[in-house]
């Protein structure tokens, strides 16, 4: 699990960065193919890459676990089992990424604005394509909005154990999901475009995303704005990473930010 989150913190922290120095030199804006893609130049930059692959593996594995023995006590209703399918997915996905990561190691580059725009004229072109294309558009969309009202409503909280370290990062922590959720958000709505428009060639990843918002009015401004959001999501699963709270694991006697926020109100 912890490295999970670790793999996580570091690809967004190349993420964030290179967007951040994006949006102050005007270079390219990159995805997180592109990010990774950049980190395999740096020294080491292969052995990194490994690092975060067998990483994102264990994220998933964390994942299934976490949903067959409700780790983290979601419940059997309706509703629990749903969020329960909601962590299986993530893990599926997090494998997918491994593997993606694990093949740019080897030497092999997908990915970007090109990479959606294939996958999505692959889908598109399956019976009942276009529909396809727009539940999965739905499901990020979703996400997106998942990732903003976790931030706002701050209830990553009941998953933080309280020290003076996390209290003092939490309204980073807060920023970073509510900057997560709208680069999702923004991916999704392009990607519902490209299937309401029935044309792949609307699809754009992160990076073309990313790139779309600094061409708007005072887009440098949003893009930096974005950049900073991404390396508090970065510092997010960081934390994450250290100081995770698994309650069935842990016990109901683990003070929280969730309790110490409830304790001052």
């Amino acid at each position: 699990m912890r490295a999970g989150y670790g793999a996580r913190a570091l690809v967004y922290l190349v993420l964030g960065g290179l967007t951040l120095a994006a949006a102050w030199t005007g270079g390219q804006t990159e995805g997180t193919q592109g990010a990774l893609a950049s980190l395999k130049s740096a020294p080491f930059g292969v052995f990194l890459l490994w690092i975060i692959a067998l990483g994102l593996f264990c994220y998933a594995v964390w994942r299934m676990i976490a949903a067959w023995y409700d780790l983290e006590r979601r419940g059997d209703d309706d509703e629990g089992l749903a969020k329960r399918a909601g962590l299986a997915v993530t893990g599926i996905i997090h494998a997918g990424l491994g593997v993606a990561v694990a093949l740019l190691a080897m030497g092999e580059r997908s990915g970007g604005s090109g990479g959606a725009q294939n996958w999505t004229a692959k889908l598109m072109s399956l019976p009942f394509g276009k529909w396809l294309v727009a539940a999965v558009a739905l499901g990020i969309i979703g996400a997106a909005i998942h990732y903003v009202l976790k931030g706002w409503q701050r209830k990553y909280e009941r998953h933080i154990r309280v020290t003076s370290t996390t209290r003092k990062l939490d309204p980073a922590l807060r920023f970073g999901f509510v900057a997560y959720g709208v680069v999702l958000g923004i991916v999704g709505a392009f990607l519902l475009v490209a299937a309401l428009q029935a044309d792949p060639s609307d699809a754009k990843g992160i990076g073309a995303a990313l790139d779309y918002v600094r061409g708007q009015p005072f887009g440098r401004w949003m893009l930096g704005v974005l950049g900073l959001g991404l390396l508090a999501f970065a510092l997010e699963n960081a934390v994450e990473a250290v100081y995770r709270v698994v309650p069935r694991l842990q016990g109901p006697d683990v003070d929280t930010l969730k309790d110490y926020v409830e304790s001052k109100a």
